[in-house]
C-alpha cells in the first residue's frame, strides 16, 4: 500500500496506459479520480475499482474544463497529491501534409492539457505539503519517427516542460518526473492500424522496434507511473523515465 491516504488524478484513464494506472495505483491505496474525454469508458473505469474511484469527464485541452475537474476532485477527496498527466493522441502528417486545425488539436491535447491540468493541479498538491506529477513523454521525445510531425513536437515539448516545472516547483516539495514509453500494445494505436493499408505489417515493424521483438503492455508503463507516484522515487525529479525494450538503446 505504497500509496495509502494520497489522492492521485489521471487523465486519459478511460483506456490503455491511464486504465492500468488508474487501477494500479488504487490497488497500491490511492483515491483516484478517473478522468477522460469519454465518460463511459470512465464510469466503466471507476466502477472496477470501486468506492475509492470516481470519474469526471474532462476535455483537458479545455481550461474551464480542467478547473471544473480539479474543483471536483478536491470536492470528493480533500485534495490532490498526484497528477498523471496521460492523455493523449497521435495522427500521422508531415508538417507539409498536415491540415492546421489537426497540427493545433495535436498540441492542445498532448502539451497544452499537460500546462492547464498542472497548472490547476499545482495549487492544490501545495496546499498538501507537496506531491508527484508524472508527465506521459515518449521514446520520440529524443528520437524521431517519420510522419508524426505533430506528436513528435507535443512529445518534445512535454519532455522539457517537465524539467522546467520540476525547477519551478521544487520548493513546494513537488516532484515532476516523465515517463518515456516505447511501443505500446493500447489504444492509441488503434486509429493508426484503421488508417494504414497493411494493419499486419505495420504491427511487425512495431514490434521490430525493440530488441525484444514485441510492444509493451500498458501494465508496465502503470508500473513506472507507480514508483515515480510513491516515496520510492523520493530523491528523482526533473528526469525522463524510458520503458521502451530497448528501442532507444540502439
Amino acid at each position: 500500500m505504497k500509496l495509502k491516504d494520497k489522492v492521485a488524478l489521471v487523465t486519459g484513464a478511460g483506456a490503455g496506459i491511464g486504465e492500468a494506472t488508474a487501477e494500479l495505483l488504487a490497488q497500491e491505496g490511492a483515491k483516484v479520480v478517473v478522468a477522460d474525454r469519454n465518460i463511459d469508458n470512465a464510469r466503466a473505469v471507476a466502477a472496477r475499482i470501486g468506492a475509492n474511484a470516481v470519474a469526471l469527464e474532462v476535455d483537458v485541452s479545455d481550461a474551464k474544463q480542467v478547473q471544473h475537474m480539479v474543483r471536483s476532485a478536491v470536492e470528493h477527496f480533500g485534495g490532490i497529491d498526484i497528477l498523471v498527466n496521460n492523455a493523449g493522441f497521435g495522427t500521422l502528417g508531415t508538417v507539409v501534409t498536415l491540415e492546421e486545425n489537426v497540427w493545433d488539436s495535436v498540441i492542445d491535447v498532448n502539451l497544452k492539457g499537460v500546462y492547464l491540468c498542472s497548472k490547476y493541479a499545482i495549487p492544490e498538491m501545495a496546499r498538501r505539503g507537496g506531491g508527484s506529477i508524472v508527465n506521459l513523454a515518449s521514446t520520440i521525445s529524443v528520437v524521431g519517427i517519420p510522419d508524426r510531425a505533430a506528436y513528435v513536437a507535443a512529445k518534445g515539448g512535454v519532455a522539457a516542460l517537465t524539467r522546467a516545472m520540476a525547477l519551478d516547483h521544487s520548493a513546494e516539495n513537488i516532484r515532476v518526473n516523465s515517463v518515456a514509453p516505447g511501443v505500446i500494445n493500447s489504444s492509441y494505436y488503434d486509429k493508426m492500424f484503421k488508417e494504414v493499408e497493411d494493419p499486419v505489417a505495420f504491427r511487425k515493424g512495431l514490434e521490430a522496434r525493440s530488441p525484444l521483438n514485441k510492444m509493451g503492455e500498458p501494465v508496465d508503463i502503470a508500473r513506472m507511473i507507480l514508483f515515480l507516484a510513491s516515496e520510492d522515487s523520493r530523491f528523482a525529479t526533473g528526469a525522463m523515465f524510458t520503458v521502451d525494450g530497448g528501442y532507444t538503446a540502439r
